[in-house]
């Protein structure tokens, strides 16, 4: 039995804004657990500037976390906290090697039909025009659940897409959700939370920057729309740390990234506390190859639920793993009759 890594640089089809700038590859990193003849795979997904272990040692940690794997396995995860991708890395390629080396990590969620999850599009950064292009097309062919990141253009631009949105569907037939990626200051977030109200927003990821615990908690106190934590949880490790936050907070809603926050383990920690104070939570993927993407999925897939989850990224790369996987104006659809070709890996 024998472990090791390898980066990989993932393509864009064509240049995505972001929060972070405009990206045009994307660097992640996968792990093989070989024995027998057969290779399980997990996906570490640091994300630059943003993940907790976006360190200078990454690569030495994988290279000792490979080196021990064989024999230690899943006892090596108590020691991966502060590597919350890694961690997330090892937990799906364990899943992998128990249920037979073949991407079934969960084979309850997969029937005769294999499965599938509602999801939201996403509206990329951009100028006006182009947000406004990409809006058009997907309410075109049909989706109900639209996400536009916001803040990277004057409000008002923002507000012109909005409406652009509204003045077609009503709150019933399209909910709107926007990400702010902590764009605002809190006394400029009172103020665009009343006028995005009018607007009848379905929820606002992080309007305000992570680390200000009580202007997040004022904010979620007082708001007309419900409020998302999102970056506000990377980072956030320990589990009194988490309760605090959430106690403190009181948010509506998380997003949850497992490869942010510590994976299947880290991401269960979270809905439960999130459960606790009667919120809710929306999974989210974070620029995953398709392996790390299935992993999202099949867990998202345990505990099904109507609301559009943020899965759906698989499409976005020229080089991604040729995957089970198709996504659609229905959501992100898994068929079991379909083959994994991981030849790209080798």
């Amino acid at each position: 039995m024998k472990a090791y890594f390898k980066k990989y640089t993932l393509q864009f089809k064509q240049p995505s804004g972001t929060s972070r700038g405009v990206l045009h590859t994307k660097d992640t990193y996968f792990i093989f657990l070989q024995h027998n003849n057969k290779t399980a795979i997990g996906e570490c997904n640091r994300f630059v500037n943003l993940s907790y272990d976006d360190k200078p040692n990454y690569e030495e940690k994988l290279q000792e976390v490979c080196k021990r794997l064989p024999n230690e396995k899943e006892n090596i995860l108590q020691e991966l906290k502060e590597y919350p991708s890694i961690y997330f890395g090892v937990e799906m390629l364990l899943k992998d090697f128990e249920n037979g080396c073949e991407r079934i990590l969960f084979p309850e969620v997969i029937n005769e039909d294999g499965f599938h999850i509602p999801i939201n599009a996403l509206i990329w950064m951009g100028s006006k025009s182009s947000m406004q292009k990409q809006i058009a097309d997907k309410l075109k062919i049909g989706y109900t659940s639209i996400k536009l990141k916001i803040g990277a253009i004057d409000f008002e631009t923002e507000l012109d897409l909005i409406k652009f949105i509204r003045k077609q569907f009503n709150v019933n037939e399209v909910e709107i959700r926007l990400d702010a990626n902590g764009a605002y200051t809190f006394n400029d977030a009172k103020e665009k939370l009343q006028q995005l109200a009018a607007f009848h927003i379905s929820y606002i990821e992080q309007p305000i920057k992570a680390g200000q615990w009580q202007e997040m908690a004022a904010l979620c106190e007082s708001t007309p729309i419900k409020i998302a934590l999102d970056e506000e949880l990377i980072g956030v490790i320990e589990t009194q740390q988490k309760e605090n936050l959430i106690n403190t907070i009181q948010p509506q809603l998380l997003i949850l990234k497992p490869a942010l926050i510590g994976g299947f383990n880290g991401t269960n920690q979270w809905k439960s506390l999130i459960e606790k104070i009667n919120g809710s939570w929306v999974i989210t993927s974070a620029l995953e190859s398709n392996i790390g993407l299935n992993a999202i999925a099949q867990y998202t897939a345990l505990g099904y639920t109507s609301f559009a989850q943020g899965l759906g990224t698989g499409q976005l790369y020229t080089n991604n793993i040729p995957s089970p996987y198709t996504t659609d104006v229905n959501g992100l659809h898994y068929n079991k009759n379909k083959n994994w070709d991981v030849s790209l890996l080798q």
